[in-house]
């Protein structure tokens, strides 16, 4: 994977701490109950405690609830590389209905470029399934992040 010149040792003084600390700043997250668990290194880990607002009307659990879930972790493990980031392009497919009461996101950086970065997020629910892919692209813009 290619890094600019001095990105590596910026992305490493990064902490899952720092991390946590500026995505409490993302109020739809927060308000929809997500929690960052770990972050660093293009990396990140969230979890979303299902109630009942994250189901719809048929009883499952709503696409948009884990759409959230899994953007919110790819933002973070973007994020962790140490400048600013927006998404330029998401996917999601959903593989089968969640069983339990919990979802774990778990994101793999594919490729992180000067400006382009790509990344794969697992969504699993409280049974380990695999119950959707999501896929992120971002564009990295030059200014660096504070938390």
């Amino acid at each position: 994977m290619h890094m600019e010149k001095g990105e590596k040792q910026m992305s490493e003084a990064i902490t899952s701490d720092a991390l946590k600390t500026f995505f409490r700043k993302d109020l739809f997250a927060e308000f929809v109950g997500i929690e960052l668990l770990e972050a660093g290194n293009g990396r990140a880990t969230a979890k979303l405690q299902l109630k009942d607002h994250h189901r719809n009307s048929i009883g499952l659990v709503q696409g948009g609830a884990i759409f959230t879930l899994a953007d919110l972790a790819f933002a973070a493990a973007v994020h962790s590389r140490g400048r600013i980031a927006v998404a330029i392009h998401c996917s999601i497919s959903y593989l089968k209905a969640v069983q339990g009461d919990f979802l774990l996101a778990e994101v793999q950086e594919v490729s992180c470029g000067p400006k382009i970065a790509l990344y794969t997020i697992r969504v699993t629910d409280s049974s380990g399934e695999v119950v959707s892919l999501f896929e992120g692209m971002a564009y990295r813009k030059k200014e660096r992040w504070m938390a």
